[in-house]
């Protein structure tokens, strides 16, 4: 499938590591208690909030954490009020970028994202100027070194699943889905005690822009301050990186 970058490999095995969960969580915890607000407490009914319960465990949330989420959206327990939006906009190359958001003041949300994009090469788009670029699809990361199935036998597994295309670089597995099928092919795969690394309903972009190594330093100090922004849920962008370049900036750092 086009429109996968080497970089999106390197951030989902680095997120496991990733120093600042209580960021992490307070993110998930949000999406949580709005999917709840939205669509009721009942993971069985409310196929958000069962997506949104199921990042949260795949990020070691405490089962705690995600019943107390569940219970201020409901409001069972006082809370915030946070709405759902959407921004779309260019970083450095032109390379596109769709972001979600969930906050309690979108006024001061949209200063701080313009802000920030402004600062690190980019602009804010108008509503659906870079939207057409991307499908929506389930994505479902599996890392092969925790498994004993070699490359092969993985895709036959995944496409006999029901997944629709699948992807490996890096030792990396992305399996792509249609949203309607992607939690029956993450059971799917669970059943063949196959280890998910992640799985969301994502923005996948139809191409790439391969980018020089200036402009990718630039980009992904961007896709950091965006995703680090506590109101940022998600940054899909088309951007790629050569290997040889991102080795270059990993040494670098």
């Amino acid at each position: 499938m086009a429109g996968h970058s080497k970089w999106a490999n390197i951030k989902h095995k680095k997120s496991k590591e990733d120093a600042k969960r209580g960021k992490l969580f307070s993110k998930l915890s949000k999406m949580i208690s709005v999917a709840a607000r939205e669509g009721g407490g009942d993971p069985d009914m409310n196929a958000e909030l069962r997506l949104a319960i199921q990042k949260a465990k795949d990020n070691n949330m405490p089962n705690d954490n995600i019943d107390r989420a569940v219970k201020r959206g409901t409001g069972d327990l006082e809370g915030v009020t946070y709405e759902k939006f959407v921004y779309e906009g260019y970083g450095p190359g032109g390379v596109a970028l769709y972001l979600d958001l969930m906050s309690d003041n979108r006024n001061r949300t949209a200063a701080e994202i313009r802000h920030l994009l402004s600062k690190h090469g980019g602009n804010l788009g108008e509503s659906g100027c870079v939207a057409w670029m991307f499908n929506r699809k389930g994505q479902i990361v599996v890392d092969m070194d925790e498994l004993d199935y070699d490359e092969d036998e993985l895709m036959m597994i995944a496409l006999e699943a029901g997944a629709e295309d699948v992807l490996v670089e890096e030792n990396v597995l992305n399996i792509y889905t249609e949203p309607s099928v992607f939690e029956e092919v993450r059971k799917s795969l669970e059943s063949d005690d196959i280890k998910v690394l992640s799985s969301d309903v994502a923005m996948i972009p139809d191409n790439t822009i391969e980018l020089d190594k200036n402009t990718a330093k630039k980009t992904i100090k961007l896709m950091d301050v965006l995703e680090d922004h506590d109101d940022v849920q998600e940054v899909y962008a088309n951007f790629d990186i050569p290997s040889n370049i991102m080795d270059e900036i990993s040494k670098e750092e």
